[in-house]
């Protein structure tokens, strides 16, 4: 099973391979654009393994987001750490 992170692509770069500045909730992280090459600063994307395989719409991104959150949520509450 592969699990894929929605994260917003804060740039571009101009390298020969298509790289980008992602963030995921705070934490910012180089991604591979090159399966995206209409993904623009701003954009949201979802990674996995370090390759953007897709865009999203924010509203997209902001429900996975809370899905996270209430699984961490509720992992703290039970006493369980991921």
């Amino acid at each position: 099973m592969c699990l894929g992170i929605p994260g917003k692509v804060l740039d571009v770069g101009d390298d020969d391979l298509r790289m980008g500045r992602v963030e995921f909730g705070g934490i910012i992280k180089e991604a591979c654009l090159a399966y995206v090459p209409d993904a623009r600063a701003g954009d949201y994307v979802i990674v996995h393994a370090g390759f953007a395989i897709s865009c999203v719409d924010e509203v997209q991104a902001r429900q996975v987001f809370a899905y996270l959150e209430a699984l961490d949520e509720e992992g703290v509450a039970e006493g369980r750490k991921f």
